[in-house]
């Protein structure tokens, strides 16, 4: 009898519910994984990448599972950081998501996010009227004040710029720079930047109101250009060499992004375009996910850091939308009325989210108005632009 008390005790002692009784913290973050599944699925909030962060996010949380080994990755203080990640321990004795993990930390799977993002995208918008490269350029204001915000909190400098870059609107972006320049906040400012992308239809709308008099809002565009195929294959191989002979370190997203542009713009490669924006594009999404989410532990998540990030991204979006309307405003009083300042909004890359906002909110005011052909070419801007943000700061503060 007493054999079997004991085997009993063993087992108690040894399974997950001891862990939750010794950190409750545990039970904490599991609540809080539970509600993100909710927003991903209930309310569609990015569920491509929400759900699988937040189902790693749950699987990090549940004692003993040793699902991963942040260790392994992240220096502790005082330790010599060119011996991380330390390969060989990960090899032997890594659980699932450390090998996962490898992606993100080597930089391997946001530029494949933005090789299939590539295939996605139409830039002939912005090749149409090239001035909106400057109001996606406007639009990344939210990252450079963020980053000083973020500063004046007490970050490092690192830690500023990765959570400045959630002001880009760009997940992947957003996911490559923190794991760059502040791994140990990689899980907060990945959650923090998909929850607020999915909350741009929210946010953005009185941002832009409060920026706009109501005639701006009304203004109709003229038509956009036709774009010519050889246009469409020349941009991307000049966008490559110029961005990345000005700014080296933006050759991983920038050189990607343009490659999947390439291979659909050509037409020659119809195959591997498809596998880039399908399968391959779909893959990456889950494992780039669970293992973004399996870093949200209690111990790195449950922290006013967090809290901070939290609030810092509300402000980095703030700041993008308005520096965008601004410019926006600016360039409409330039051509006497020819540009309505909502387009501006659209330079965060949210794509086509935050182009179909600023085609909504100028239909409220104008329903003959519309603007999302228009709006599109900041769109696709602030991808190339958030892109660049990320290599000036990773050039910056590594």
């Amino acid at each position: 009898m007493q054999g079997f008390l004991n085997a009993v005790t063993g087992i108690a002692n040894e399974s997950g519910f001891s862990g939750l009784l010794q950190n409750p913290g545990y039970l904490a973050m599991i609540g809080v994984a539970c509600f993100l599944i909710y927003l991903a699925i209930a309310k569609q909030f990015e569920p491509l990448l929400l759900l699988p962060i937040a189902f790693g996010m749950l699987l990090a949380n549940l004692p003993f599972g040793e699902i991963i080994h942040m260790e392994l990755f992240i220096p502790p203080e005082g330790a010599d950081p060119s011996l991380y990640p330390m390969f060989g321990e990960i090899l032997h004795h890594g659980g699932l998501a450390d090998m996962l993990y490898l992606g993100v930390k080597l930089g391997i799977y946001p530029p494949l996010i933005f090789l299939g993002l590539g295939t996605m995208t139409d830039f002939g918008p912005l090749i149409s009227n090239p001035k909106s490269l400057l109001l996606g350029a406007a639009a990344q204001l939210g990252i450079f004040t963020t980053y000083i915000g973020a500063k004046w909190l007490g970050f490092t400098g690192p830690q500023a710029g990765a959570i400045g870059i959630i002001g880009g609107a760009d997940g992947p972006t957003a996911i490559f720079v923190a794991s760059k320049l502040a791994p140990e906040l990689l899980g907060s400012i990945a959650v923090a930047a998909y929850c607020y992308m999915a909350l741009v239809p929210i946010i953005q709308p009185p941002i832009m109101r409060a920026l706009t008099t109501k005639k701006e809002r009304m203004i109709v565009m003229e038509q956009l250009r036709t774009v010519s195929k050889l246009e469409k294959i020349m941009f991307p191989i000049i966008c490559t060499i110029v961005v990345c002979l000005i700014l080296p370190t933006a050759v991983p997203l920038v050189g990607m992004l343009m490659l999947g542009n390439l291979m659909k713009e050509s037409g020659v490669v119809e195959r591997i375009n498809k596998t880039a924006g399908n399968e391959l594009m779909n893959i990456i999404t889950i494992f780039l996910g669970i293992s973004v989410g399996c870093t949200t532990n209690a111990e790195t998540f449950l922290n006013w850091n967090t809290i901070k990030i939290v609030v810092m991204g509300v402000v980095a979006f703030g700041f993008g939308t308005a520096g965008g309307v601004l410019l926006g405003k600016i360039m409409c009083w330039a051509t006497h009325g020819k540009v309505n300042p909502l387009i501006g909004s659209a330079g965060v890359s949210a794509v086509p989210m935050a182009a179909r906002v600023a085609q909504k909110v100028g239909q409220q005011e104008n329903p003959q108005n519309f603007l999302l052909m228009h709006a599109m070419g900041p769109n696709v801007a602030g991808v190339i632009g958030s892109a660049v943000a990320a290599g000036i700061l990773i050039n910056m503060l590594k």
